[in-house]
């Protein structure tokens, strides 16, 4: 082999890498001037998360390829003012204003709060609406009826907003977080939790509507909602406050809020240019000071939320395994019927996502009167996705075992059973620890993904600390790190295991 061209080859190769990635960094950033960039290319590029939901932006459900919301025909609006179009990029809202300052797109406009702790990130516009928090009960519920009296219960909110700073400060609040804005409701409808808080135009939009829901109390905690920009977009910030100013004044803005029934007395305080701009967009030096934490503060938080992942994965393995060898035995030994059961159950299972299949135990199951906490759920849900692989993995090694050594223990007197039992599971397990090793190792990660039944383990912990203090990159090593020094052990312990299993077969 000519390795020295081979080698030139590679070199090559890699330039052409590094100035394709050179060319479209530089591409991304050609244009200081978003304004400048948006006015000539025709096209203004609005981040948003259409997950979050009504009556922001959402899918229309008549016409999915469409969508709506308030926000919707606001930016639409602020799009002919400016004389281009608007093109849509979806992002996931824990990461909006991040992807932001990445270049990924020009304005973020999606219910974001304008909080000092946003500010030394991005740069926001003037408010576009007034919003306030609002409480949610069931219909029969009479034990809640002002912000004191949520304490001693269990209540849902939004993560990273400041309904959940609220109850956070107000201690004695158990405080369920959520990534969606659907599922705290379905929640409270189902009586897990007592109450919901929210933006009064999330809870207006989900609550109003739902006989088994109502509205109590009068709202608290008010504030704005602006559109942010990159720091250096000085000018496009100043372009959109102009805009906002003109649909206020002109009346656009309130036909707006009135078509989804948004507009009240608060909504006045809008005109109050000025006063807005100085209160909101000014950063009062203590609030500099609390936007940059020490990362150690974060530990407890990351570390309870390691814990729970631990606690997670232990029992969803050990639920995974005792399923996954009794699925793997039916399959193998079972008669007609049940070898087809569990063969239906192992490919279903393999082939639908894990995500899913949360989303059934969870959400759908109360539908047909099975209500589960959002910890058993977890727990079933992982378990029984991982049995599934279990199975395939027991499957292989009971059938690596050659079918002399079952003979020869059947013709000893054994049944089949206690074969099974003292001759061929025996020596299977020894071959499936390492592929079972890594399933845990995987189911680890996977843990991550319960996150969407109002459970906050690790993964959910970080995105939550990243979020409110942009410190995506440190809070990133360390709760890799955590990940780390969880399945590192186990990787260690099973390495053991199996060179003890080694000796014991060379001294029997």
């Amino acid at each position: 082999m000519n390795y020295k061209l081979l080698f030139t080859r590679c070199i090559l190769l890699l330039q052409i890498c590094l100035s394709v990635i050179y060319f479209s960094s530089t591409n991304s950033f050609a244009y200081q001037n978003t304004l400048e960039k948006v006015k000539s290319s025709g096209v203004l590029i609005w981040g948003f998360d259409a997950e979050g939901g009504a009556p922001y932006v959402f899918h229309d459900p008549k016409h999915p390829s469409k969508l709506i919301g308030f926000e919707v025909e606001l930016v639409e609006a602020i799009a002919r003012e400016l004389g281009v179009k608007v093109q849509h990029f979806q992002n996931a809202w824990d990461s909006i204003l991040l992807s932001l300052q990445r270049g990924d797109f020009d304005i973020a406009l999606n219910g974001i709060e304008i909080t000092p702790d946003r500010e030394p990130s991005v740069l926001f516009t003037r408010p576009y609406y007034v919003y306030a928090e609002q409480i949610v009960v069931r219909t029969a519920d009479n034990r809640i009826n002002s912000l004191e009296d949520l304490r001693g219960k269990k209540v849902g909110t939004l993560y990273n907003t400041v309904a959940k700073r609220m109850l956070e400060e107000m201690g004695g609040v158990t405080v369920n977080i959520y990534s969606g804005q659907v599922e705290p409701f379905k929640d409270l409808s189902l009586s897990r939790i007592d109450a919901v808080f929210v933006d009064l135009p999330i809870a207006s939009y989900y609550a109003m509507p739902n006989p088994q829901l109502r509205l109590v109390g009068e709202p608290a905690g008010e504030g704005y909602y602006g559109i942010a920009v990159r720091k250096e977009d000085t000018a496009l910030a100043e372009e959109m406050n102009n805009i906002i100013e003109k649909l206020l004044r002109t009346g656009e803005l309130k036909k707006i809020y009135s078509r989804w029934g948004l507009w009240n007395a608060s909504q006045e305080k809008l005109f109050l240019h000025e006063e807005l701009l100085q209160k909101y967009t000014e950063i009062p030096a203590s609030a500099l000071e609390k936007t940059s934490p020490a990362v150690i503060t974060f530990l407890p938080t990351l570390l309870k939320g390691a814990l729970v992942t631990v606690g997670i994965s232990i029992l969803s393995m050990m639920f995974a395994v005792g399923l996954g060898l009794l699925l793997a035995i039916t399959r193998l030994y079972g008669n007609t019927w049940v070898q087809k059961i569990s063969t239906a159950y192992i490919e279903i299972y393999r082939g639908t996502p894990l995500l899913i299949q949360l989303y059934i135990l969870y959400y759908g199951l109360p539908n047909i009167g099975i209500t589960l906490s959002a910890f058993a759920a977890a727990i079933l849900g992982l378990g029984m996705n991982y049995a599934a692989y279990e199975a395939e993995i027991y499957r292989a090694g009971i059938q690596s075992i050659p079918k002399g050594q079952t003979e020869a223990a059947l013709s000893l007197g054994m049944s089949r059973r206690l074969a099974l039992k003292r001759i061929i599971l025996p020596q299977a397990l020894r071959i499936t620890i390492p592929p079972m090793t890594n399933d845990f190792i995987a189911l680890f990660k996977d843990s991550s993904l319960v996150s969407v039944i109002a459970l906050v383990e690790l993964t959910k912990s970080y995105s939550i600390l990243a979020s409110a203090s942009m410190n995506f990159f440190t809070l990133g090593i360390i709760t890799a790190l955590l990940y780390f020094g969880m399945s590192y052990p186990l990787s260690l312990y099973a390495g053991k295991l199996e060179k003890k299993l080694r000796l014991h077969d060379r001294n029997p």
